[in-house]
């Protein structure tokens, strides 16, 4: 609990953008036992970990960030860039488990 008095509650429900479902996440998730967010470009792992113990009410035991960068894209003449993106897999105590589908 000690995670939870560092950062603020209010910051740490804006830390967890969304989780990722998609081919690879589920592979991770099957094989490491890790859940994917997508998650703010200014998040740490110490928010991340807190976040999700303080929003699934888990264990994690540990957290690793990638960053990816936006790709290029061409309309016409014109060039631009999708935004850059932050993921956080995050590897769940064993036993403990993120269910997605439930409610929906």
């Amino acid at each position: 609990m000690s995670a939870l008095v560092k950062h603020s509650e209010e910051r740490l429900l804006k830390v967890l953008l969304a989780p990722v479902i998609s081919e690879k996440a589920t592979m991770v998730a099957e094989k490491n036992e890790q859940v994917v967010f997508l998650v703010t470009p200014d998040a740490t792992k110490p928010e991340i970990k807190a976040a999700v113990e303080l929003l699934f009410k888990v264990q994690v035991e540990s957290v690793q960030v990638a960053n990816r960068q936006g790709k290029q894209k061409r309309t016409g003449r014109f060039t631009g860039r999708r935004n850059h993106t932050k993921r956080a897999f995050v590897c769940l105590k064993p036993g403990q488990e993120i269910n997605f589908t439930e409610g929906a």
